[in-house]
């Protein structure tokens, strides 16, 4: 992690109800030896405070929060913002804050590029990932950001005044925000939502062995 990269937060996002999966939990499942809530908790190495927004996790690394938006699986934007309010309880005040879906195993690749372009950019911004050219052709991911904490702050209690919050979208949540469009190759922000997209990415539970495609060998044990 570069020496000069602005402080920040993490939010890991590991509560959705995994519905073409048959319920079960992505989080759970394995990737080259770890869980990919280890992997998301990995590539957020670095933050200040880490608050991982789902239902019980188990044992996690020393100083890392829970919580679970209310009611429960009421949408991202509702656990976003959840998240911040447990960073608010935390004493916690980072000028960015790091947004993580739990489903994208080699995300930290994502995550190195986003502090990268945080680093040089304007240090007020908020960067997405985007695969293609980052010009608003490829897909963003707009769970795999770093965003302004006021802002995305501000934007949360507009959507909660305004009855919008639960069952929100992302994107509505990110409508007001100045964000700017990282580009990124494809595999850092490929996610599981299907067990084809999990064969895909050669994950299934108890069958983490599969080829080191970043190149990186994060994640390894």
């Amino acid at each position: 992690m570069q020496d000069d990269v602005p402080a920040f937060d993490a939010l890991i996002l590991a509560g959705g109800r995994s519905s073409r999966l048959g319920g079960v939990p992505k989080q759970g499942l394995l990737f080259r030896g770890a869980t990919l809530l280890a992997r998301s908790l990995a590539a957020a190495e670095g933050a200040r405070t880490t608050v991982v927004v789902g239902p019980d996790p188990g044992p996690l690394p020393p100083g890392v929060l829970t919580c679970r938006e209310e009611p429960e699986f009421a949408g991202p934007a509702a656990a976003i913002a959840a998240g911040l309010d447990v960073l608010d309880r935390a004493g916690s005040a980072a000028p960015h804050t790091l947004v993580l879906a739990c489903d994208m195993p080699l995300v930290s690749g994502a995550v190195r590029i986003l502090l990268q372009e945080l680093s040089a950019g304007q240090r007020g911004g908020s960067y997405v990932a985007c695969t293609g050219e980052g010009n608003g052709t490829g897909r963003m991911q707009p769970l795999a950001g770093i965003y302004s904490t006021d802002m995305l702050k501000r934007s949360a209690l507009e959507m909660a005044a305004g009855g919008r919050l639960i069952d929100g979208s992302v994107r509505s949540l990110l409508a007001s925000l100045d964000v700017q469009l990282v580009a990124v190759p494809a595999a850092y922000t490929a996610d599981v939502d299907t067990w084809d997209d999990a064969a895909a990415l050669g994950i299934a539970a108890g069958t983490p062995d599969v080829e080191d495609v970043d190149g990186a060998g994060n994640g390894r044990s």
